[in-house]
């Protein structure tokens, strides 16, 4: 992954994990449950967006190569992105 999008995608989930903070403190806090539920949708919004950054990185770098490498090892990526496709799909 280079450089920029690490950094990028490192920021995503550290905002994450300081919304996650936040979310378990407004439970501690017994906080209006629509505002909990917002702030959950506002993480998984974040970690949505990471792992989309790093599943666009995986295609670009690690899959091309693969195929550069051969058709076998390049069909086996091309299955491992399937296989998260449905996954995600779910």
């Amino acid at each position: 992954m280079d450089c920029g999008d690490k950094k990028q995608v490192l920021n995503l989930l550290k905002t994450s994990r300081g919304q996650m903070d936040g979310i378990i403190k407004m439970l501690e806090d017994d906080r209006y449950c629509i505002d909990i539920s917002k702030q959950i949708l506002s993480v998984q919004a974040l970690l949505k967006k990471a792992n989309l950054k790093i599943i666009d990185q995986h295609i670009k770098h690690c899959v091309k190569e693969a195929f550069t490498e051969g058709q076998s090892v390049g069909d086996e990526k091309v299955d491992e992105i399937i296989e998260l496709i449905d996954k995600y799909a779910k």
